[in-house]
């Protein structure tokens, strides 16, 4: 057989563009055998059809990855020749992620699934720029219409279409506490706290000589998150709403004075914030180092990765208890994945009840299954599941569900500088400012 009849029948057989009748009457043509034909066609379909799985994410934290590596387990058992590749890219709340992500989409060289948040960074920044196919049919086939709340199937629906199956569900209004230092400064902590209650425990912390709350915004979300909780916490989920939604105004007097009191919390962070990201945050309190962390509960799976769960308690944000901020992860099938076979099998495995029950107590969110039994989670998830289950469920915006990429982007701006400035007028102009032009 030479070289060069070997070679063009190898490329058509790969190009997977033909049938394998005819490529038989390819090699024949080309002066190959039948048997030896079907022998090399046999052997290409079987590479072909293992291939590999590129799945891009920014799971890269001690926590966060034995997550996701969980979900490559569930998947390696029922599709073990196929080769993985963790494409993540590190960076607290995907924005170093995103964009490599979108260089890679406006260059035609998309993953075979890529990690989102439902809401707007899914619809307006994948779908609406055409960069994902309709899982609609898995929906059914897989039976997640049934297991899934519809509330988050809506999340992940355009024009009647769904493209993202979610994996997990985080709660972002959590305030984090080593007890430790919380009890060395003489702080007693219920099942709630009031504004009031938090400043008077960040005080005690201050004068026992250790940080009240730790931050890391190296990690652009981590202001806005905090800014997000804290408005939460003061004007509750329907005012909250109203502003990231559109109809609010951002430039009440109400609004300033949930700045400047925000202002005032920022007083009781450590001085390296700037330098620091928000796991590094979060190993302050693990370590003892400071009192409060306010973070989504991600943080908890570094409680979990670091075996230190008894050591940490946690509440609602002051004044946002009876509200769930949703942070929901979920996977997508891209146009023109490279191996879409393979992006099938992944997002069949990843909404299994088997996978989300892996995956969830590593990550610390809960399942977005709600079919998946709870008995083995630990009492920090069963918490928060009751909360999804019975409190106003409100979209982060920091995290993209709530807002436009162009609105985010804004606030992410207007927290960070804020941060420094703590000018609360040039603050809420700009969050205004974004929103009328989200209205243009």
């Amino acid at each position: 057989m030479k070289s060069d009849t070997l070679k063009s029948f190898i490329v058509d057989a790969a190009s997977g563009t033909h049938s394998r009748r005819d490529l038989l009457k390819t090699a024949a043509a080309l002066g190959i055998g039948a048997t030896a034909a079907t022998g090399l066609l046999t052997q290409i379909e079987s590479v072909k059809a293992a291939g590999q799985l590129e799945v891009f994410s920014w799971w890269t934290s001690e926590g966060e990855h034995p997550a996701l590596v969980a979900l490559f387990d569930a998947f390696t058992k029922s599709n073990p020749d196929v080769k993985i590749i963790d494409a993540g890219v590190a960076g607290g709340g995907g924005g170093p992620a995103q964009a490599v992500l979108q260089t890679r989409l406006q260059g035609n060289q998309p993953p075979d699934s890529w990690q989102s948040h439902p809401g707007h960074e899914l619809i307006d920044g994948y779908v609406n720029a055409g960069y994902c196919e309709p899982i609609s049919d898995l929906y059914a086939s897989e039976g997640w219409s049934k297991a899934i709340p519809q509330g988050l199937i809506d999340q992940c629906t355009s024009e009647g279409e769904q493209y993202l199956i979610p994996v997990g569900v985080h709660r972002g209004n959590d305030l984090f506490y080593n007890k430790e230092v919380i009890a060395a400064a003489g702080v007693t902590i219920g099942e709630s706290m009031t504004a009031e209650e938090f400043k008077t425990a960040l005080d005690a912390v201050k004068a026992s000589g250790k940080v009240g709350l730790a931050l890391g915004d190296k990690d652009g979300f981590v202001p806005a998150q905090t800014f997000e909780n804290h408005l939460l916490g003061m004007l509750g989920p329907d005012k909250y709403k109203d502003l990231f939604g559109g109809t609010g105004d951002w430039t009440t007097d109400e609004v300033k004075a949930v700045v400047t009191s925000y202002g005032e919390l920022l007083g009781y962070i450590n001085d390296d914030h700037s330098a620091l990201a928000w796991s590094d945050a979060t190993a302050m309190i693990i370590e003892g180092k400071a009192a409060f962390n306010t973070m989504g509960d991600w943080s908890y799976g570094e409680f979990v990765a670091k075996d230190v769960v008894d050591k940490m308690g946690y509440v609602s944000y002051p004044g946002s208890k009876g509200s769930f901020v949703l942070v929901v992860d979920g996977f997508t099938k891209p146009k023109g994945a490279p191996d879409p076979e393979n992006t099938i099998a992944w997002l069949k495995t990843v909404g299994t009840v088997e996978a989300q029950a892996a995956f969830n107590p590593l990550k610390g969110s809960i399942p977005a299954r709600t079919d998946v039994p709870m008995d083995s989670f630990s009492d920090y998830h069963k918490w928060s599941a009751a909360s999804f289950a019975g409190d106003s469920l409100v979209p982060s915006a920091a995290h993209g569900l709530a807002t436009t990429p162009a609105f985010k982007q804004a606030f992410y701006d207007a927290a960070i500088a804020f941060v420094t400035d703590k000018d609360a007028d040039v603050f809420v102009q700009t969050l205004a400012d974004a929103q009328a032009a989200d209205k243009a």
